[in-house]
Parts: C-alpha cells; sequence; structure tokens
C-alpha cells in the first residue's frame, strides 16, 4: 500500500493557540516530525486496578510518568486526580492531555455516556496542550454527549486548546450492525467526530468478522484489505488527525507492523498504554526506542 501523507497543521482551520499547543505534542517533544505518541494511564478509571496486575509497579502512576518522561512520549493522557496529584514533579518534561470525561467499567455498555470528571479550565490551568473526551456513537445516549461535547468544544475554543475525542461505537444498535470494531462502525466513529469538531480522533482499527454482512450497504460487498479498510477510516477522518488505540498488549512484531501500517495510512501518531506500562520499565524502553525509530521515517516539516 502506498503512503498516504498526513494532513498539514495550516488546512486543519485551527486558531493561534490550538496551533502553537499542537505544534508543541507533533515536534517538540516525542519522537517528532509531526508524529505523535501519546502513554494513556485513565485505564484505572475505565477497567479498574484489574489492568495493573500484570506489572505491580504500574499501580503507581509515577511509573507511567516516568516511562513517559524517559521514553520521550509526546505527551501523558490521565483524568485530574492523577494530574493534579503527580504532574507538577513533571511539568515542562512532559506534555499533558488531560482526559475530561469518563465512567467506570460496572454498567452495562448498552446506553455508554461519559460524564465530566474535569474541564478546559482546569486544562489550562494544569499546562496541559491538549484535553481528551470519549463520545460513544450510536449509544442511545448520544443526543446529551453530543450537547455535552459541544459545550466541551465551545470552551476549547475559547482557551485556544486542541481537542482529542475518543471517538468509541457503543451500544446496541451497533452490535446488530456489524459490531464495535466492524469497519462500518469504525469508519461512522471517524466521520462523526470530524463532523462534530474534534481536531486529533482516537480510533481503533477495524477488525474484520463475520459480523460484517449485518452492517448497512455496502460495507458488506467492500471486501478491502485490513491496510486499505484502516485508510478508509483515516480518508472519513477528514482534517481530524489521526491517533490509532494501541489496545491490549500483543506481540512486539505485531505492535510494530501496527505502527508502520498505520503512519502508511496516514494516521499521525499511536497512543499505547497497556502495550507498553504492563512491561518492565526496561522492556519498556527498549521498545520505545523502536518506536521511534519507526516514527522518524515519517518525520514531515511543519506546514
Amino acid at each position: 500500500m502506498p503512503r498516504y501523507p498526513r494532513p498539514a497543521l495550516s488546512r486543519l482551520g485551527l486558531s493561534p493557540g490550538k496551533t502553537t499547543r499542537l505544534k508543541h505534542l507533533l515536534y517538540d517533544h516525542g519522537p517528532g516530525g509531526g508524529t505523535l505518541l501519546v502513554l494513556p494511564i485513565d485505564q484505572g478509571l475505565e477497567h479498574g486496578p484489574v489492568d495493573f496486575f500484570a506489572n505491580p509497579a504500574s499501580l503507581d502512576p509515577q511509573y507511567q510518568y516516568e516511562l513517559a518522561r524517559d521514553g520521550k512520549f509526546s505527551a501523558i493522557a490521565l483524568h485530574i486526580g492523577l494530574a493534579e496529584k503527580y504532574y507538577a514533579e513533571f511539568a515542562g518534561e512532559v506534555p499533558l492531555i488531560l482526559k475530561i470525561n469518563g465512567k467506570t467499567g460496572i454498567p452495562s455498555d448498552a446506553q455508554a455516556f461519559s460524564g465530566l470528571t474535569g474541564s478546559v479550565e482546569d486544562a489550562v490551568r494544569l499546562g496541559a496542550d491538549a484535553v481528551g473526551y470519549t463520545l460513544y456513537v450510536g449509544s442511545p445516549s448520544q443526543d446529551r454527549d453530543f450537547l455535552q461535547f459541544q459545550q466541551v468544544r465551545a470552551e476549547a475554543d475559547r482557551y485556544g486548546m486542541p481537542v482529542i475525542v475518543w471517538a468509541y461505537p457503543r451500544g446496541d444498535a451497533v452490535a446488530k450492525k456489524g459490531g464495535r470494531e466492524s469497519l462500518y462502525a469504525v469508519d461512522y466513529a471517524a466521520r462523526v467526530a470530524l463532523e462534530l469538531g474534534a481536531d486529533i480522533v482516537k480510533l481503533n482499527y477495524p477488525v474484520p468478522s463475520d459480523k460484517d454482512a449485518d452492517s448497512p450497504a455496502p460495507y458488506p460487498t467492500l471486501h478491502l484489505s485490513h491496510d486499505a479498510a484502516f485508510r478508509k477510516v483515516v480518508e472519513s477522518a477528514g482534517r481530524a488527525l489521526v491517533l490509532v488505540s494501541g489496545g491490549e498488549k500483543v506481540d512486539d512484531t505485531d505492535l510494530l507492523t501496527k505502527v508502520r501500517s498505520s503512519l502508511d495510512a496516514g494516521a499521525t501518531g499511536i497512543i499505547f498504554g497497556r502495550n507498553l506500562w504492563q512491561r518492565p520499565r526496561e522492556e519498556a524502553l527498549r521498545l520505545t526506542r523502536d518506536l521511534h525509530a519507526i516514527f522518524r521515517e515519517y518525520a514531515q516539516p511543519p506546514a
């Protein structure tokens, strides 16, 4: 598959404040060259402590902060409690993406909705370079989700704060139309995030399955390769930069292959949490060096 260029910042319709903050993330920290490598630690809220059992040291947020600093990540993404209690020691060294809504994994996802846990004003006060918002596309609660996001986006515009949308298909209607990992669902989520005003959209890779036959036409007839399907998703995101979800811990070879194919498809970067902080520190740092080497191949100047 040919390599597709990423959208230039100058074509994203951003305010000076948003452009300045995004340049900080894309060029001054992390791999640079207009790419993003983000370390998220919102799993403690979303999943509970269960994800930390694989590497007990990771229960202490200090572990992830030090990994983000020493591994030269573009940013760390987390909720307000972990920012207020731990970030001061790393301010100026590790850029911050403040997640400002979330939910626990205890209720059913049938009517998924993430309430606010912080504000754009909190992000400004803490020195963040972006805010993160989880949007559940297709959930029966999407009407109040859209309204809540509209208020967040308006506040972000006032402060010149970039908004990263975690765009996740959810709900029974999605399950009946191919499932939340289908090309139809992920493609739709990418487009919704663009339509609602995301500056960056975080997406999962579509996963082919027998349930794809239940997706609305013409999706069941597309028969796209894995890479071509994700390229389709990136195209639907338009002038919103795409950040690819790393998901659960996988084999190193599979992880690096996913990074390369994502960047080939025009993605701006990867958000790797459990894939890295569930590993012992030295193993995680070795893998981040491999990631940086790949990202350098895709560097492009600001435009």
